[in-house]
Parts: structure tokens; sequence; C-alpha cells
């Protein structure tokens, strides 16, 4: 057979499956479904990179594979194309962010069908086609019909060089997620999304959601639920009352002093009690340009202004305590108050002993002259409270602070409400306009989708306000409502919106009438398997979540949990360790690769490098091994025998490794286990080029169970072998009567030291194989057994004195 032509071969099938759309899904098939997603991807103008390939294509193994399997696969393709980076590129080169988004997404089409992905190509979706950010508009009316979108006036993440407002999720770590500046706090108006409506909706979800428990903890991590409760905090001489939400009502007794955000409103109210506002003010411009991060990290400099003129009273010793603001407590994070208890908080205690405050133990069981004392103990100086645990203060507080209207019980959670706007052009209008008469007015559904304007100046000013206001003839409409002058939104959605739901528009992307079909959503159902990045776990799987339970509960799509199961996929490394970036130079670009190595021996050695789940390292070198088993695989026609040999012992051997290969195979492609497949593959070559002989139906199978990895080239062989389309095969079954092996080769060890593996009869007996091996060899000649190791059918270690 003539040498591999894969360039040749490559381009011949993924023609082929184009013309033939070979892998188009099917509505209402009477073949069992089956849904593969992967994270769609952000066509950026440097087009795929390594670290994206090494995620997507196991899901496209995992498509072939249940395709194989008989069933009516679902693996679509789609881009997340609007945004800063193709905004932030179109200016840098000079051209509008339509173009070159088109011009990016054409790219990156080009770069899957190089790679042999095997989309539905008729079910492409851009989340900047009008047609789909339609239903991106229509979304967010309902959230703001149903009173989960709102707009108010807050302080913010705010990234100075991108000139946008983030959401906790896009600056984590105090960052921002897109160009690393550090973030500042603002005051804005902003419009947030009441996610925390739905926070114990999606816990509920993730405990039924077949997500690994890494996943699980980190989204149950980042909604943070805490049980506790709301104490009322008298200010002295004042009608008003600071609220503190606190999970230790049990150590109220402890509390010596109040500390606000500096930002409070009830400062402001009362700043002519204040008799040092001008250093109140003072510390509020020191602090201005920190962000929540800086603010609320645990080890940083506790700083903080005593307010001198208010004091609060504690509503269980009725004692006046200082008031003082300090960075660390931020608005938006509970009540903007906490009660302080020194004598058992790392924090309050290093806030106590610097500015002079009374600590005073409430549990027993430290040394608070030291340090607080954080664990169990018996409750002291505490009233009422004395002698209990801590379990027992707690709930005989809740009923004390009810029963005389000082406080309540209540449930919090750290996740925040989601802030839902930016001021930047490329991304869905917000079909809102601000009516003098009426306020804000929702756009009616017929007049969707608002599109945007096409403007030469797309750049923000340096006050942050969106490009959009430059835009007057746009802006200025007429009210829905009145029909009295009104002026549009001008912010733009966050690009995390058209992923908010983008799964259930594969399901139907071509509808004009509404987001999807309820009957084909039904058919399609739940995702089967997602899978993509882990730093998505917090960030776009909650806000996923989030509006596919919204949707549920409106009765607009049929499934409550949208994903069945998800996998993350490690990192891959350069060659020098560190994760691949083109910034450091240790990138590798996939269609450089194309050029000298088929596209089937780099989809094997990426899923051979390991776990899918677990960090890679990428070598230039290793990809060789996947090249030589390619080359393998090509010469099989020259070694395929029509019959099995004569020799019935070899014939044997074959039977039963193909159908122990089978089983195994069949199981780890079950299980993601992409590559250990490759490691059975590989055994199984071996044996059939020591044999020097492979039968026509060894050979069927095992191109079979290959074609899901390695599609060009097993696709070519089984052509030229069998005359037909290996796409139209079923996946082998093994038969459970021939997975003995008649002879086996035993590991022998003699003291623990390995000698050899001896060809044997299978299932002999600790006598019989101690015979074998005194027979075949002398590593027992003249020696003493001490003791012997056996285990049937593994492995032998014989113990000599």
């Amino acid at each position: 057979m003539k040498n591999y032509d894969f360039k040749k071969v490559e381009q011949k099938w993924q023609q082929k499956w184009q013309d033939n759309k070979t892998f188009k899904a099917v509505d209402f098939d009477e073949k069992p479904k089956y849904y593969a997603l992967m994270e769609f991807p952000f066509p950026s103008a440097k087009g795929i990179h390594m670290g994206n390939i090494r995620s997507y294509i196991p899901q496209d193994i995992n498509a072939r594979y249940h395709r194989l399997k008989g069933e009516n696969v679902l693996f679509p393709i789609g881009y997340d194309a609007f945004g800063l980076p193709t905004e932030n590129y179109a200016l840098s080169v000079g051209i509008h962010p339509r173009i070159a988004t088109d011009n990016n997404i054409k790219t990156f089409s080009h770069q899957f069908e190089k790679l042999g992905f095997s989309f539905d190509w008729d079910r492409v979706i851009d989340t900047t086609d009008p047609n789909y950010f339609k239903w991106t508009q229509f979304i967010f009316l309902k959230l703001f019909e149903n009173k989960l979108a709102y707009k108010s006036n807050t302080f913010i993440n705010y990234c100075p060089k991108c000139k946008v407002v983030l959401s906790n999720e896009d600056s984590q770590g105090g960052n921002c997620d897109r160009c690393g500046t550090t973030v500042e706090q603002r005051q804005k108006e902003v419009w947030f999304l009441k996610i925390t409506d739905y926070a114990e909706k999606m816990l509920e979800l993730i405990d039924e959601a077949d997500y690994s428990e890494s996943v699980k903890l980190a989204q149950k991590n980042w909604i943070g639920k805490s049980d506790g409760a709301i104490i009322k905090f008298n200010i002295k001489g004042q009608e008003d009352v600071f609220e503190v939400f606190t999970t230790r009502a049990d150590t109220v007794f402890g509390v010596t002093f109040m500390v606000v955000s500096p930002e409070h409103d009830l400062i402001d109210k009362y700043k002519n009690s204040i008799r040092n506002w001008e250093q109140v003010v003072e510390y509020r411009n020191q602090i201005k340009t920190k962000n929540v991060f800086e603010r609320t990290e645990i080890n940083h400099n506790k700083t903080g202004v005593r307010v001198e003129g208010l004091n609060i009273i504690n509503p269980l010793t009725n004692k006046e305590i200082p008031l003082f603001i300090s960075d660390y407590v931020v608005m938006g994070y509970g009540t903007g108050a906490i009660m302080a208890v020194p004598a058992h908080d790392d924090r309050d205690y290093e806030f106590a002993k610097k500015f002079g405050i009374e600590i005073i133990e409430v549990i027993s069981g430290g040394d608070i002259s030291k340090e607080a004392y954080t664990g169990d103990g018996k409750l002291v100086n505490s009233g009422f409270l004395n002698g209990m645990n801590v379990e027992q203060a707690q709930n005989a507080m809740l009923e004390y602070l009810e029963k005389n209207n000082l406080g309540n019980k209540k449930i919090t959670y750290k996740m925040q409400d989601w802030a839902f706007n930016r001021q930047r052009y490329w991304g869905e209008p917000i079909p809102i306009v601000y009516c003098e008469k009426c306020g804000a007015v929702a756009l009616k559904e017929k007049d969707l989708p608002l599109t945007l304007p096409d403007i030469d100046d797309f750049r923000p000013n340096e006050a942050g306000d969106s490009p959009l206001s430059k835009a007057k003839d746009w802006i200025n409409v007429k009210c829905p409502n009145c029909q009295g002058n009104a002026k549009r939104e001008t912010d733009t959605m966050p690009q995390w919106a058209g992923s908010s739901w983008y799964w259930l528009r594969y399901c139907d992307p071509h509808n004009n009438k509404f987001l999807a079909d309820y009957e084909k959503l039904k058919y399609w159902g739940q995702v089967d398997l997602y899978t993509g990045g882990s730093e998505h776990v917090t960030r776009h799987m909650i806000y996923a979540q989030f509006w596919n339970l919204f949707l549920y509960d409106l009765g607009l799509i049929p499934e409550r949990v949208p994903f069945k199961k998800r996998i993350c996929c490690g990192l891959l490394l350069g060659s020098d360790g560190a994760k691949m970036s083109k910034s450091k130079g240790n990138s590798v670009n996939p269609l450089d690769m194309l050029e000298n190595y088929s596209c089937d021996s780099l989809r094997t050695y990426l899923v051979f490098m390991g776990d899918f789940e677990k960090a890679v390292t990428w070598s230039d070198n290793d990809i060789n091994g996947s090249v030589r088993f390619m080359e393998k695989i090509w010469g099989l026609l020259n070694i395929v025998q029509e019959n099995e040999k004569s020799n019935e012992r070899y014939s044997k051997q074959h039977e039963t490794a193909m159908n122990i290969m089978i089983k195994k195979v069949r199981f780890m492609y079950d299980n993601f286990y992409h590559n250990t497949i490759v490691s059975e593959l590989m055994k199984f070559i071996n044996i059939v080029y020591n044999d020097k002989f492979i039968t026509r139906n060894e050979l069927k199978d095992f191109l079979i169970l290959l074609n899901p990895i390695a599609p060009h080239i097993t696709s070519e062989i089984f052509e030229t072998a069998f005359n037909t389309d290996i796409i139209q095969e079923c996946i082998p079954t093994f038969d459970e009567n021939k997975l003995i092996q008649d002879v086996i080769n035993l590991p022998v060890q003699i003291s623990g030291k390995f000698k050899k593996a001896i060809e044997m009869q299978s299932n002999l007996e600790q006598d019989e194989v101690i015979k074998l091996i005194q027979e075949n060899t002398n590593y027992l000649q003249g020696k003493t057994i001490k003791d012997v190791i056996f285990i049937k059918n593994k492995i032998i270690n014989i113990i000599l004195n």
C-alpha cells in the first residue's frame, strides 16, 4: 500500500462530511438522543490555540462514539462573539467590530474543519446575529417584567483601562478578568439581575446535577449560603438603627464596638452630628481607589476612623460602644455593618488591639490576653446564656431576639446580584428607554431586536460613558407607553449574556417566532455532557443555571437542570511547564502542526497526553509516538488475512485479546477515559504486528474502535478494505465467554526483583507455576524457598533464603 498522504486523505473526508452533511442531527428521530456540548468559543483574531483544541477534541471523540452506538447525536458549534476583545482588536486595526467578528468566525470555522470536528454545521449560532440576540433581549425583558432586572446607584468594580463596570465574577482577585488591571471602586448607576433570588434554587440544582465534587464545592462556595440573624443596634439619641447580619448571635454579649462601611448612608445622614467629619471624608478619599479584594483581604493592614459623636447601644448589655468606619466592611456585603467581638474573631481582635478597644471573653477555653479564641466552649459573661455550649446559646439568643423585637433569623448569600451592563459598543443593546413621565420602560416584543447604530467612533470617553451616548439619532425616541420624548439606555449587556442560554438555541437555531420550539427542547432534553474550563464554573455556569431556572419557572422550557453532567478540562502547559500562552512564547499553533503532522496524529496525541481533567505538558517530540502509531495503522492492510491462521493458538489469542480490548475500550469511551483507550489500542496493534497478521473481522472492529479518535485514516482504510463508509457501522460488542486467556505471560520476581515473563497456560495453581519455573530456568537451582507471593494469572514473587 502507498505511503500515507495525510493531507490528501484528510481533505477528501472533510469535504465528503461537509457535502453529505454527515453529522446532521435529526429532530424527533426514533434513535435515542444524545446531546454533546462544549463551551462555544470566543472567536478571537488569533484563531484557535492548542489549549482550546485540547479541551474540544475529546468532546468530538465522544460525539463520534455515541453515533457509532446508534444514537442521534446533537453536537453543535457556535460563537460567543460580542465583547471587549473584538472591540479592542477592531479599534487597533481600524475596522468595524462587525467586520472583525465575521472574519474571526470564518477563521475559526476553517480551523475546526481542518481538525476534523464532526459538528452539525446547519445549527451554527452567533451571539452577535440579530436573529439570536433578539431572544437574549427577550429574556432580559422577561427578567425586567418579573422585577429581576433593576437599576441602582451603587459602588461597583470598575476597570479604568477597559472603561467598563465588572461583576464580581469578572474581577476575582481584584483584577480585571480581561486585561489584568487593578479594579477600582466607583459609584455608578448600574443594571443588576437579581440572581440572589435564585440562590436557594441554584443550590438545589447543584445537588441534583452530576458534577464533580470540586465543581459542586466551587459553586456552593461562590453562592456562599450563611444561616444567621439580623440584629438591631440603636444609635444613641437617634431614631435610626444599624442592622447587622451575623452567624454568631451567641456572642452578642461580647460586642464591644461596631464597624460600618465608610460609604454607609447613615454616616451621611448624621454628618452634622459627627464631630470629626473632615477626618471621615479624608479617610473615604484614601480608600476610594481600593477594590473589594484589597479591602476585604484577611491579611491586609487594618485601618479605620472612630466616628466621634455617634455611639451605639449593645442591645443585650445596654452599654454604649464606639462606632468606627473601616475599609474592610463593604456596602453590598451583608448590611454594610458588622458587630465586632474581638475576643473571638481574629480580625476584630487585631482591630481592637490597634485602637485600644475593650475585649470581653464570652466563650471559655482560650487566653484572650494573647489572641482571639475561635474554638468551642461554654458561654461566660453572657447573662442568661452562661453555661450553655455554642449551639445551645445560638438557639437561645435567636429566640430572645425575636421575642423582644431585637432581631430575627436570616439567611444571606455571599453571591451578589449580577452587574449586567457595560459601557462599550460591541454588545447587546439593553431594550429599555427612559421617559420623563413613565420612568424606565421596556420595549415591546414586536420591536425586537433592538440593533446597534452604525457609528464610526466606538471608543468610551475617560468618564467611562458608553460610546452609544454619541449616537443622538438612535438615543432620542418616543416612549412605548405614552409616546412622549424618551431616551434609550446607552449601556450594553455583558458578554456573559449571550452564553447564558445558547445551548437552548442549538435545539432550534432558525426559529423566528421564539427562542426555541418547546417540543424540540423537550426532545433534546438536558445536555448529556457539557465540557469546558474550570474557570467558568463560578461564572458562566452560575449565570446559565440562573437563566435556565428562570425560564423554567416561566414555563418556557421543559428542563429545570440544564446540564446532566459537567466535566472540566485541565490546563495545557507549554514545554517550559508554564500555562501555554502567546505572551509567554510557549504556545503552539494547531494549523502549523498540521503542516507537518496528520490531524489524526495530533488528535491522538492530545488525548494520549493524560486524563482530560488533569493538567498536561506539551512536548514537540512526544507527538512522534502518535505518528508511528498512525503508520502502523496504515500498514494493517499489508498484513490482513482473509481467514484466521491455521495455528489455532494464535487465533485464540487474537480472539481473546480482541474481546478484552472491546470491553475495556467501550467502558473507557463511556467514562471519558480517552488516554487509556489509546493505550489499549496500541497493545492490540503490538500483538498483531508480533504475530504478523490481522483478520478482516479484527481489522473491521479495530478500525471502528479507533474511528472516534482518528476519523480520517480509519475512514480511508475502511473504505478501501470494505467498500463502505465507516460512519454507517456500529461499535463492536464483546463476548463474555471469550475474555479468558488460555495462554498468558506471567511476570516472575525473585526476592522482589523482576526476572522475566514466562509463557504458560492460564489458571495454573501456585505449585504448578513453581514447577514450570524450575523446569525452564535456573532461578531456583540450589536455593531454598522462604515464602511465595502468588496472584493467579497476575504475578509470582518467590522469596529465597
